[in-house]
């Protein structure tokens, strides 16, 4: 069976994770990063000691050198910020329309464009080569790590090890450490400048150590297949070896909108025609709302403007514009928001249980066409 190259199925957890979260800015200095939460660095774990000295017996069975070993667990550590975020992942999944809102924001398309023309020369070559559409290569580089500019900084040998040993998915996660070790032998980066995700996607697409092993491509010929360098040329390249080998089509569209499309993620919202492409695109990420998210993206970094069909109200009976106008509300009267995006997340909750607080309401924290004209 073909592992995903992603971890996860996508909700908006998984986008969150390399793409939209806020996340940490990827390192390529010599040095441990130095920059990470108080609960991602490494803490004393009796037993995560004898258990990384029982692995590091399995590790050498399968052609792992004792240097390789010591080099990478040399710094690391248990981490219970990656334990505490594998078991609290949301399991619900966002909307379409909210996942959109993230994936094809202004600033994402914006930043896509520029990021297109700068590195214009090498997606063409790229698309030559592989025969991928250069702009779906760019979305999903938009997608992954917003550009490079969220590569991750944990350690993938502290995060993988953590867990590997925590056992939910210890056989999972011990391929993987296998595999980053395996990385590391083979000198394609030094343990030092190996970080990623908490889970142990690196780079700028993300890439699980397994699927770096099986696609990663040196297109630079300096030797080293980095995926990590401020230069995203090798790790854009693997995206395009990795798309092609999973049986892309070379000049086929990914699908789009459609009123007579048979694929509707959210009733009431837009339908889209889709192509081979699409499925190719999901065996990234296996999620519709990742793979519409990726064309979407890839046809507004292209020039296409936003979809046409409009998403029903939610459940609270707002549509986004009333949202994004008790986003703006809240944070003009003092309950900031941290945006006004339309999607209602954690500092929105938060920002509409301080105002509930302020005039002695239930804090709720839930948004209401009640509340937005109370802010009116």
């Amino acid at each position: 069976m073909q592992m995903n190259r992603r971890v996860f199925g996508l909700a908006l957890a998984s986008l969150g994770v390399a793409g939209c979260s806020g996340g940490v800015s990827g390192t390529t200095s010599t040095a441990r990063p130095t920059g990470l939460p108080a609960d991602l660095r490494p803490v004393p774990n009796a037993q995560y000691t004898a258990w990384v000295a029982a692995f590091q017996g399995r590790a050498a069975a399968q052609g792992i050198s004792q240097n390789t070993l010591s080099a990478a667990f040399r710094g690391t550590g248990y981490l219970p910020g990656v334990v505490r975020r594998d078991r609290n992942q949301t399991e619900f999944k966002r909307s379409l329309e909210d996942y959109l809102s993230i994936a094809t924001s202004d600033e994402r398309v914006r930043k896509g464009r520029a990021a297109f023309a700068r590195h214009q020369g090498t997606l063409t070559a790229l698309e030559r080569q592989y025969g991928v559409d250069a702009r779906i290569i760019a979305a999903i580089w938009g997608l992954e790590s917003f550009y490079g500019e969220r590569r991750g900084q944990v350690p993938v040998i502290s995060a993988t090890s953590t867990l590997a040993f925590d056992g939910r998915r210890g056989r999972f996660f011990e391929q993987q450490l296998i595999a980053a070790l395996r990385i590391l032998q083979n000198g394609d980066i030094p343990a030092s400048r190996m970080t990623g995700s908490w889970a142990g996607a690196m780079g700028h697409t993300q890439f699980i150590p397994t699927s770096y092993l099986q696609f990663a491509v040196d297109f630079t010929g300096d030797g080293r297949r980095d995926i990590w360098s401020d230069d995203p040329s090798d790790a854009l390249a693997s995206a395009a070896a990795y798309l092609q080998r999973n049986g892309w089509t070379r000049g086929l569209g990914w699908g789009g909108e459609s009123p007579t499309g048979s694929l509707q993620p959210q009733p009431g919202g837009p339908r889209f025609a889709t192509t081979s492409n699409f499925r190719v695109i999901k065996r990234y990420n296996n999620s519709d709302a990742y793979a519409i998210g990726v064309g979407h993206l890839a046809d507004r970094i292209g020039g296409a403007g936003p979809l046409r069909a409009q998403f029903p109200p939610d459940a609270n009976g707002l549509t986004k514009t009333d949202r994004i106008a008790l986003q703006q509300r809240l944070t003009a009267r003092g309950f900031d928001t941290q945006g006004a995006d339309g999607v209602i997340g954690s500092n929105t909750e938060t920002a509409i249980r301080a105002y509930q607080a302020s005039r002695g309401l239930p804090q709720t924290g839930t948004p209401s066409q009640a509340l937005l004209q109370a802010l009116r």
